[in-house]
């Protein structure tokens, strides 16, 4: 009997993973894991393009809308939590799908995550005065200055996970990244890693139109009832935040949506500068027919 299975659906935002990763579920008769870490959030929808009723009905998924904005939850929650949710698929079913776009926490379900110092707080609240008085760009400039590799791919207008990542810094005076690199943790089920990936321009004209496509479904309104738990963290998402700046006046709306799409572009390729990093993910170019049948075994 051949070992339990997960397979990874992987890759950028807009590249299709969703459609490919129902596909899959479908033809393994199984159920898919969410690991988008902007769909975890209840009062979420339009902004992180959450699958649609029809999806959501056609197979099964699971943390998806499960929590809400104002509760605490990290990578190391949504780990224990999606291995009980696999584990507990895995008692009915020889292949579970876990898809999303969040690089952390596929890395996290993969192979454990690893031991980051907990924050001082002294040195958020610094961190975080610096933020309101200065603005971003100073978090920026310290974390290239101290760690250029996890500046690479951390999304750097997120001023939450740049001032996580320069507590570390300043507390242990190593990189954030350097606690980043321990041993994989073994799991006991097989991992097959798929990544769906589009030419350049192609992924662009999708993001642009599913950009388009969010404003007509009713994005800016979300916003606007979200306005009240703007502070919240998970609320600092494209989609969200330049609405936010156009609700306070700071912007027009044009200029709002045209922001939203450079920042999910720019999002877009820190996905794939971190996913390509990885050398278990099996490639395939959604512009093709893709064929699931090699893993029906």
């Amino acid at each position: 009997m051949r070992p339990k299975r997960l397979i990874v659906v992987a890759g950028a935002t807009a590249t299709g993973k969703t459609a490919e990763s129902i596909r899959i579920a479908k033809l393994l008769s199984t159920e898919i894991v969410s690991s988008d870490s902007r769909q975890f959030y209840k009062e979420m929808n339009i902004g992180v393009a959450r699958p649609s009723i029809e999806e959501l009905q056609s197979v099964p998924h699971h943390l998806i809308a499960h929590i809400s904005v104002k509760q605490k939850y990290n990578v190391a929650m949504y780990e224990q939590e999606a291995l009980g949710q696999i584990e507990a698929l895995f008692q009915s079913k020889d292949d579970v799908v876990l898809a999303g776009g969040s690089g952390l926490y596929i890395k996290a379900v993969c192979e454990g995550i690893d031991d980051i110092p907990e924050a001082d707080e002294g040195i958020r609240a610094e961190l975080n005065e610096l933020f309101l008085t200065q603005g971003i760009e100073p978090l920026q400039q310290e974390l290239i200055e101290k760690d250029p590799e996890y500046y690479s791919v951390v999304d750097r207008c997120n001023h939450i996970r740049l001032i996580r990542a320069l507590e570390v810094c300043r507390a242990t005076g190593k990189t954030f990244s350097s606690f980043r690199k321990a041993d994989k943790t073994q799991r006991d089920f097989e991992i097959v890693k798929i990544g769906i990936r589009r030419e350049r321009e192609n992924l662009l004209e999708r993001i642009y139109k599913r950009v388009d496509l969010m404003m007509q479904q009713g994005l800016l309104s979300e916003a606007e009832g979200l306005l009240p738990l703007r502070d919240y963290p998970a609320l600092n998402s494209v989609g969200y935040k330049e609405l936010f700046e156009y609700l306070d006046g700071k912007t027009t709306l044009a200029q709002a949506v045209e922001n939203i799409k450079i920042n999910t572009r720019r999002y877009a390729k820190r996905q794939m500068t971190w996913f390509c990093k990885d050398k278990e993910i099996q490639w395939f170019d959604a512009e093709k027919e893709l064929q699931w049948d090699w893993l029906a075994r």
